[in-house]
């Protein structure tokens, strides 16, 4: 093929016109990670390689170097992901920028050498190359060497005998996801992640019946797979924030392929990515990261938002994005992209709290200021082989940290420490009887599967309200339940109820971030970093409590220590338990104050036992609050509450007693 007619296709089906501009533009405005844009692509070209880039799915850490050939299949340990990631060759980009950034010949003479010596060693019909023909490898192994490519137009090492060979290779590569699709691949993200790469040949390939083919049977596949895999809140059904991820960046790319070139997608694709984006605008933390919910890393998304904004004009997601796109963004936007996102105006989102019902993620925050408190709570499905033990979780997030986190991944190998990351005790939630709620048959199958029931939610700016609870323990007579009360901006309350027969034992777990010290015994505990001071009050009868030394991951093949409490207590028939967590700037002297306080009818003047009606009274700083829960109905014939003077009707009411208020108060759920 010749050359040129390869790329005279520019403007068109390539994500940017000119890469030198938009080399220039990184140049001027991120210096810092172009300089290690370039020495991560000069450790390519020195054939050492390294998986530590943003959406690198299974980082690692340690440096794997070939000094002669390379061996495409070699595996440095027990672990085949680093096949997978090596045979995906997203470093293939680093040298097609580093070459857009300093047009040093060595950057596409490495890509020539190593596209030959792939191409004449793994091959799709040698058994022996399985693990680097997986669907999931050849669909992002297209995207990634059609976006390399592209930076190598002028340059003289990329001549069209290689551009001849490399399409030949995008062609076999086609051919091959053209035959593999089934209900696996339309209810997987590996479906979404081969048949955007499919659709990227199609588009970007000169434009012959067999592309348009390509493109159209993808455009079919990929409606379908949205359609089956995304909530209709726009939640990926798998319950990890990374995989979203990865499937919400494929549809990013395919939208955005299909606008420059003029293809129509089914309509139902534009709208579910647009709801993909909102939820990640949601559901990231103040810092802009991913939570590290199931299989996910602690990774900051921002770049998905600028491409989410460029694509659709959308100035909601710009202000999420920032003003600038980082630069991971700007090399997919283009200079066209790049034109657009400057215009648009940046839009605040209106509301701080938000449900997605569908999957049973609910978050809270007290602002959109990168201090301010965040807090996550789940109540949905397991998610497939991603998902982890974590009904009832919570995430807590204050003045730019993380507070209760979520434990991470780890790795996918099948061992202690893939089951100790997924099960029940590596999350903020709870046990009953030691029983976990899922047990792993190997690294990706659970059985005992259970459903998330009873959920709620309800905010009013200055309280949010969510519930849920799950049927994993009714073998054993136990139905659990959970409310987040959040009353803004600093007071988390957590009440845990117990609906029972017979004598049970329940444990609380609530995992804290390593940047700070968590200290304390008994019913209270203070956690202390350089930027914030949490209080944790634990209110149950008979309480015993301990601080353990645990483990947690925020990026795949590492593996840090923290410090979790962990609580146990013993009940018959109804049992309930409160835990209040109070947050102040670092060096905090505020004390928290919280104690259960009696509840008799208003009406009849009897008093309600636990197990009906309970209320506490909260007292932090100049704060005061009475918080009455109602663990039954109440009111026959007809009835209200009183609690210390705090007169009401339903199921969770606040009254703010530094305000005055003592009559009706705030209705947070009937």
């Amino acid at each position: 093929m010749n050359k040129s007619d390869f790329f005279k296709q520019t403007g068109k089906a390539f994500f940017f016109d000119d890469p030198f501009e938009i080399g220039k533009y990184a140049l001027r405005h991120f210096p810092g990670d172009c300089g290690a844009l370039v020495r991560s692509a000069d450790d390519v070209a020195d054939q050492r390689f390294l998986f530590n880039l943003r959406w690198d799915m299974e980082r690692t850490h340690e440096p794997v170097v070939f000094d002669g050939d390379i061996d495409w299949l070699y595996q440095p340990g027990d672990d085949p992901e680093w096949i997978f990631a090596f045979n995906r060759m997203r470093f293939w980009i680093c040298l097609g920028q580093a070459y857009a950034l300093t047009r040093d010949e060595k950057y596409p003479r490495a890509f020539v050498k190593q596209l030959r010596g792939w191409v004449e060693t793994v091959r799709p019909d040698d058994p022996k190359c399985a693990q680097a023909w997986r669907s999931i490898e050849v669909g992002l192994r297209l995207e990634y060497w059609l976006k390399a490519i592209r930076y190598f137009e002028s340059s003289p090492e990329v001549g069209g005998e290689i551009v001849a060979l490399f399409c030949e290779s995008v062609h076999e590569h086609a051919r091959f996801l053209m035959n593999i699709w089934n209900w696996y691949q339309l209810t997987s993200n590996w479906g979404v992640l081969g048949n955007h790469g499919l659709f990227m040949a199609g588009a970007m390939l000169p434009a012959s019946a067999q592309a348009d083919e390509y493109a159209r049977e993808a455009a079919k596949r990929l409606s379908l797979e949205i359609r089956m895999q995304v909530y209709r809140d726009g939640t990926h059904w798998e319950q990890s924030p990374m995989y979203h991820n990865e499937v919400l960046s494929c549809y990013l790319d395919v939208t955005q392929l299909a606008e420059r070139c003029g293809i129509t997608l089914p309509g139902n694709i534009a709208r579910q990515v647009r709801d993909m984006l909102y939820f990640d605008l949601y559901s990231a933390k103040p810092n802009h990261h991913e939570i590290c919910m199931g299989d996910s890393d602690d990774i900051d998304q921002r770049d998905l938002l600028a491409k989410g904004a460029a694509l659709f004009r959308d100035g909601l997601l710009k202000s999420r994005a920032g003003e600038l796109p980082d630069f991971d963004a700007l090399w997919d936007l283009g200079e066209a992209g790049l034109r657009v996102y400057e215009a648009i105006p940046a839009i605040p989102p209106q509301g701080t709290d938000k449900a997605f019902r569908d999957s049973g993620n609910f978050y809270f925050r007290d602002s959109w200021s990168e201090n301010a408190t965040f807090v996550h709570f789940h109540c949905g499905t397991l998610g497939a082989g991603h998902g982890h033990a974590d009904k009832l979780h919570v995430d807590l997030f204050s003045r730019g940290e993380d507070v209760l986190i979520d434990s991470g991944r780890y790795s996918y190998v099948f061992s202690d420490h893939r089951v100790r990351f997924k099960e029940l005790l590596a999350h903020n939630t709870l046990r009953v009887d030691a029983k976990d709620i899922y047990v792993c048959r190997d690294s990706w199958e659970c059985h005992d599967l259970s459903r998330g029931v009873n959920r709620a939610f309800s905010s009013d700016g200055r309280y949010g309200y969510a519930e849920g609870g799950h049927l994993a323990y009714m073998d054993l007579g136990v139905f659990v339940n959970r409310r987040v009360i959040y009353l803004k901006p600093d007071i988390v309350i957590l009440a845990d109820e117990f609906y029972a027969s017979g004598r049970h034992t329940y444990e609380q777990f609530f995992h804290f971030n390593n940047a700070g010290t968590p200290e304390g015994g008994g019913d209270r505990y203070t956690y202390r970093s350089s930027r914030v001071t949490a209080e944790m009050l634990l209110l149950a009868e008979g309480l015993s409590s301990s601080l353990r030394e645990t483990e947690f991951s925020r990026h795949y093949n590492q593996i840090e220590t923290n410090k979790t409490v962990a609580s146990s207590f013993t009940g018959v028939g109804f049992t309930g338990a409160f835990t209040v967590i109070a947050l102040g700037d670092a060096g905090c002297r505020r004390t928290l104050e919280a104690v259960k306080i009696p509840v008799t009818s208003s009406f009849k003047g009897t008093a309600f036992e636990a197990g009906q009606v309970e209320a506490l009274d909260v007292r932090f700083g100049g704060s005061h609050f009475t918080i009455v829960v109602a663990h039954e109905e109440f009111a026959s014939p007809t009835d209200a509450f009183d609690a210390d003077g705090c007169v009401g009707f339903g199921g969770c009411v606040v009254f703010d007693r530094a305000a005055g208020e003592t009559q009706i108060g705030t209705v947070l759920s009937w």
